[in-house]
């Protein structure tokens, strides 16, 4: 709002230089025909005027710079105010995080990967074989003695098995009845 007024005041001071600038040439123009038909003093006088309206121009071009200086001023003062604002949200935002999580938590959590990293990386040496010779050595053993244990199969016919199967009846199953229970 304010930044808006100072605009409008250095838009109405630029409107006045035009005016007087203006002004300024008419005068000239005339004080040179005062001159042409003999009117010193005349002449003298409007330029006078002339010279204290530039005066009037130089000082306006100095306001118009300050209320130009004080427009960005306020525009970037607004500016760090909005950064500031952002800055209080953010850290109210990360306080309310750190309320959810402490750093107690945060160690435990970081514990337990750790831990659950390094057990992964054992099973991950294990089945790459990253066997020690007498590991290797005890795991044959343990191979050898599970291959030499006599294990009971099903006697095998010694008896050549027929070329052609003799075609027999299918088996019929017949199927049970259900059972509907009284209500």
């Amino acid at each position: 709002m304010a930044s808006k007024q100072l605009k409008q005041q250095r838009d109405k001071l630029k409107q006045y230089q035009k005016r007087i600038s203006l002004q300024l040439e008419r005068e000239r123009t005339v004080a040179l025909q005062l001159l042409r038909d003999g009117k010193k003093e005349k002449a003298k006088l409007l330029l006078k005027k002339k010279r204290y309206q530039e005066q009037l121009l130089d000082k306006t071009d100095n306001q118009i710079s300050n209320l130009e200086r004080m427009v960005q001023d306020i525009e970037f003062t607004q500016i760090e105010m909005k950064v500031i604002e952002g800055l209080k949200i953010g850290n109210e935002c990360l306080n309310k995080m750190h309320q959810v999580m402490s750093i107690e938590e945060v160690e435990r959590i970081m514990d337990e990967t750790q831990e659950a990293v390094e057990y992964q990386r054992q099973i991950d040496e294990m089945l790459a074989g990253s066997f020690t010779e007498e590991d290797e050595d005890a795991i044959l053993a343990e191979l050898d003695a599970i291959t030499q244990e006599q294990i009971d199969l099903p006697e095998v016919p010694s008896e050549p098995l027929p070329e052609k199967i003799p075609e027999t009846s299918p088996i019929r199953v017949k199927p049970k009845p259900e059972l509907v229970a009284a209500s």
